[in-house]
């Protein structure tokens, strides 16, 4: 509200962000400067070293680990693929930090052996171990139920590596056609997916 009432103009970082600051500032009844929706670029990753691909498919989801990422969601599709499929279930590293509101993700996390067994946290990642995990995994997994950009998905691409996301504007904007596009909210459909991958 206040970029909207001081600036004369405003770039955001995706026209999906555009979109949503203009539609904000009609719900309130605003004055809207011109906004402009730029994309951000990729960074320039590291090249991948030759490793060899883990012997167990797996999967990475890179991202603060915080609610509105979702990463309860990939908790369940995990517990469902382990009770499916016991010790061939497929391995999921969750790379990113703790941040707000992660405490129930946490909670769950630790509490269960089992599922600690199939998932893997990686809170201090290097450009490096991060661009070897994604190159190397089955698909980048982004079950996000907002973003204003996700680099993740750009990077995974940009590496060639298939990308599971959340059907949003924003990774429809930043992806095409190229993702497989899923409903944040149907654990079912992410589990057969993963599955399928």
């Amino acid at each position: 509200q206040q970029a909207l009432a001081a600036a004369t103009g405003i770039i955001a970082n995706s026209r999906a962000t555009a979109n949503a600051i203009a539609a904000f500032a009609r719900s309130r009844g605003l004055a809207t400067p011109p906004i402009l929706g730029a994309l951000l670029g990729a960074p320039r990753l590291p090249v991948p070293a030759a490793r060899a691909v883990p012997q167990r498919p797996t999967f990475v989801c890179l991202s603060t680990i915080e609610q509105r990422k979702n990463h309860m969601l990939l908790l369940d599709v995990w517990q469902g693929l382990i009770a499916r499929f016991g010790e061939n279930a497929p391995r999921l590293l969750l790379i990113g930090r703790w941040g707000v509101c992660s405490q129930t993700v946490r909670k769950r996390y630790l509490s269960d052996p089992q599922l600690r067994r199939f998932v893997t946290v990686h809170t201090n990642c290097s450009d490096a171990e991060m661009v070897h995990h994604l190159s190397t995994a089955r698909a980048l997994l982004a079950p996000s139920r907002a973003e204003g950009f996700g680099l993740p998905v750009v990077e995974a691409l940009k590496l060639g590596v298939p990308v599971i996301a959340s059907d949003l504007p924003v990774f429809r904007e930043v992806g095409g056609d190229v993702p497989t596009f899923l409903d944040p909210d149907a654990p079912e459909a992410w589990l057969r997916t993963v599955q399928d991958f």
